[in-house]
């Protein structure tokens, strides 16, 4: 792994966390990632050799994040206008983070969106992964005819199902004691003493 120049190596506890976190990227997963991101971008961009390092330094600058992202929006509503290819380290992750805030407008949950230190310092690429998955899963059931590549790459998400209700049926609802309230039907407090108060013993 690459490390920072003012990171030295992990050791201990940190390292097993580390190697944690490096067992849940998916290899084949990042294939199919990397070949809709050149076909969604819609630009000749060469594809990076395979494994988890190139994939990162592939995608470090935020430059096909952005593009990526943009290419997902009808012309001219382009959530990011300015794309820049700067070999300065806080450009590059300003990008990226502009990129997670077009994600998330987008659509795609805050749990499933990564940290820019995740991709930056290749820390976490499986949430960079998840990130991406749940991106393509969003373009694929929008379905707004933005989505470039094949459709059973990515899983449609879930769609909200909203019921409407008459106010006569609401207003019948709210007389409705449910069952697993259970019912208070021939209830009284005979036989009940106040609180605090003795029991009578004969």
């Amino acid at each position: 792994m690459a490390e920072m120049a003012n990171r030295g190596p992990s050791y201990g506890l940190s390292r097993e966390v580390q190697e944690k976190i490096e067992q849940k990227y998916d290899v084949e997963l990042e294939n199919k990632l990397v070949d809709w991101i050149i076909i969604q971008s819609g630009e000749k961009i060469e594809h990076p050799p395979p494994g988890r390092q190139n994939f990162q330094k592939w995608l470090m600058d935020g430059t096909l994040l952005c593009k990526l992202i943009n290419s997902l929006h009808p012309k001219g509503k382009e959530p990011i206008p300015k794309i820049s290819e700067s070999k300065m380290a806080f450009k590059q992750m300003e990008q990226i983070s502009q990129f997670l805030k077009a994600a998330e407008i987008y659509g795609v949950r805050t749990t499933d969106i990564f940290q820019t230190v995740d991709l930056w310092e290749g820390k976490d690429m499986a949430a960079v992964q998840r990130t991406l998955m749940s991106l393509g899963s969003l373009a694929v059931t929008k379905d707004d005819g933005c989505y470039r590549g094949d459709p059973s790459w990515f899983h449609r998400k879930a769609q909200q199902n909203r019921r409407g209700f008459s106010e006569e049926q609401l207003r019948r609802g709210q007389n409705v004691i449910g069952l697993q309230m259970g019912s208070n039907k021939g209830a009284s407090q005979s036989g009940m003493t106040g609180y605090g108060m003795p029991r009578q013993i004969m």
